[in-house]
């Protein structure tokens, strides 16, 4: 096939371009940044994330797009990076819907990210696409909490709202991405554990939803080829787990038997000097694959005790010198 992946430079971006590059096909990712080099499969082009350009001639004919483009959330959730990220979002998904329209031969499916912080922020059951309750009115979260799954939501309007009738159209709500790749999420966690310091964090009754890196792409390739698959779907292990057990299963597999806990203001304090925001450890995101396991996908990696070892083995397997 011939796959777009607008946006297709960050974390998921890496390891998703080169795996279906090594799997044969011809994977092209639009990106803001020139001069980037290209691996075996991969090329790149070059767009703006915003308005149609010449870039659009690469999804006519195309087999899939998957866009993954949308501003990092790892920073500071203050009012103005907040609006970065709805534009850069909703901005980027109009574009990519505004090319699909206009082509000849327009893609047979468009996977388009989103993001499991669309569910509300709970501990009593699990969100599926079905029962899921989409979050933004509960009375305990704080402000800002509620304007994160706006942007979800507008997200995935911005998808609904394009007119491509013969392009099947899918919204990966996707839980936080674990691969061994610098740069991610389980780099930074795997830091925490290696300083002592991956604890539980405000209690760690929160729920953490996760999907191993290797799942995500065979979950994608399921993804491309069903086509009785359409709509929202929960890219996630099906066995989220409070965050004081998902730590402990992570410094069991790190070969650190202590971490240190901490509190609400403590993490306030971190997440500022990180330049991060504490809504990414103190939601709960208590999320599962309905809609895939019912279709009949089947993970490698269900449960994070044996994610967590295979990704640390991964990790020292990449990284000459780790111990």
């Amino acid at each position: 096939m011939k796959v777009v992946l607008p946006g297709g430079t960050g974390h998921i971006g890496g390891f998703l371009s080169r795996a279906l590059g090594a799997a044969g096909h011809e994977v092209v990712v639009l990106s803001r940044r020139a001069g980037l080099g290209n691996a075996p499969g991969v090329r790149h082009v070059r767009w703006d994330g915003r308005t149609a350009g010449p870039w659009a001639d690469e999804l006519d004919g195309c087999d899939a797009v998957i866009n993954l483009a949308g501003r990092s959330v790892s920073c500071r959730y203050s009012e103005v990076n907040l609006r970065a990220m709805m534009d850069s979002r909703v901005e980027s998904t109009h574009a990519v819907g505004e090319a699909i329209e206009r082509a000849v031969r327009p893609p047979r499916v468009w996977l388009q990210m989103s993001t499991a912080t669309i569910y509300a922020h709970r501990f009593d059951a699990a969100n599926d696409e079905a029962t899921g309750i989409i979050g933004g009115a509960e009375p305990d979260i704080p402000q800002y909490w509620a304007f994160s799954v706006e942007i979800a939501k507008e997200w995935e309007k911005a998808q609904q709202r394009a007119a491509t009738p013969h392009t099947r159209k899918v919204a990966l709500r996707t839980a936080m991405v674990m691969s061994p790749d610098r740069g991610g999420i389980f780099d930074v966690l795997l830091r925490m554990v290696r300083l002592g310091i991956g604890g539980p964090v405000a209690g760690g009754a929160q729920f953490v939803s996760w999907i191993h890196g290797r799942d995500m792409i065979r979950a994608i390739d399921f993804l491309l080829e069903r086509d009785d698959l359409h709509g929202p779907v929960n890219l996630a292990a099906p066995a989220p787990l409070p965050h004081r057990d998902f730590m402990r299963a992570l410094r069991a597999a790190r070969g650190v038997p202590i971490g240190l806990p901490a509190t609400r203001w403590m993490t306030e304090i971190g997440a500022f000097v990180l330049r991060s925001d504490t809504e990414l450890l103190l939601k709960s995101r208590r999320v599962t694959p309905g809609r895939l396991l019912d279709a009949g996908f089947s993970f490698d990696f269900p449960h994070w005790p044996d994610a967590a070892g295979d990704l640390v083995r991964l990790t020292r397997k990449q990284r000459t010198g780790l111990r």
